[in-house]
C-alpha cells in the first residue's frame, strides 16, 4: 500500500512519521504525476489558502478532484477545509466532500486546544476502547453534513470535528501531532475497502 501526502505547505512529514510506523510506503506529492501508483492520499493541517493556491498553481485541484472519485483522501485541519464544498469564503476547495466547514472556529493559535474524542469507528477498527486524544490548532469546526455524510465525533458542545463520506475523511483536529497511530490506521482500512 502506498498513501500519498501532498506535500505543498503544512506538516506533511510528521504524517509520513506516522504511515511509516504502520508500515506503509509513501510518498511526497507536489505534482499531478506524484498521484499515478498511490492508493490513498493525505491532505495535512496548514493554511488553506496557501495549500489551495500552491494546488492551483501546480495543477492539483483538478488532478485531486480526479484521484478522490477512486481513491480514499483524508484531510486534518486544512485538509478538512480543502475536501469541503463550502468554507464560507472565496478560496480553492477540491468540492469533494459535502460538508460546510468555519475556518479558525475556535479562534487564534493562542485559543488552541486539546482534547480526549470518543470514535466509535475507530475504536473498532483498531479495537481499543480509549478516547482518542486529539490536538487542535487554528481548527475548523464541521458546520453541517449532507445525507451522503456522516458524522464520526463531535466535541462535548455538539461542534463536529470528524466526519466521513465513503472513502473521504475530515477531521478538524491533527492526529499527526500525538504519537497514536489509531486514526492513521482507521484511514488505512478505508484505503483497502475502496
Amino acid at each position: 500500500m502506498k498513501i500519498g501526502v501532498l506535500a505543498l505547505q503544512g506538516d506533511f512529514a510528521e504524517h509520513i512519521v506516522m504511515l511509516k510506523k504502520l508500515g506503509a510506503e509513501t510518498a511526497e506529492v507536489r505534482l499531478p504525476e506524484h498521484l499515478n501508483d498511490l492508493d490513498g492520499l493525505i491532505i495535512p493541517g496548514g493554511e488553506s489558502t496557501t495549500i489551495g493556491k500552491l494546488m492551483v498553481i501546480y495543477g492539483l485541484l483538478e488532478a485531486i478532484r480526479e484521484f478522490g472519485q477512486g481513491h480514499a483522501i483524508w484531510g486534518t485541519c486544512a485538509g478538512a477545509i480543502l475536501l469541503s464544498k463550502d468554507a464560507r469564503r472565496d478560496q480553492p476547495l477540491l468540492e469533494l466532500m459535502d460538508i460546510t466547514v468555519e475556518r479558525n472556529a475556535f479562534g487564534r493559535q493562542v485559543d488552541s486546544f486539546e482534547a480526549a474524542l470518543d470514535v466509535e469507528v475507530v475504536k473498532k477498527a483498531t479495537k481499543t476502547d480509549a478516547p482518542f486524544h486529539a490536538v487542535f490548532i487554528r481548527a475548523p469546526i464541521i458546520e453541517s453534513v449532507s445525507a451522503d455524510a456522516e458524522v464520526l465525533c463531535a466535541l462535548d458542545d455538539g461542534r463536529i470535528v470528524a466526519a466521513q463520506q465513503g472513502k473521504l475523511l475530515a477531521t478538524s483536529f491533527h492526529p499527526e501531532l500525538t504519537g497514536d497511530t489509531r486514526f492513521h490506521e482507521y484511514f488505512l482500512t478505508l484505503v483497502e475497502k475502496f
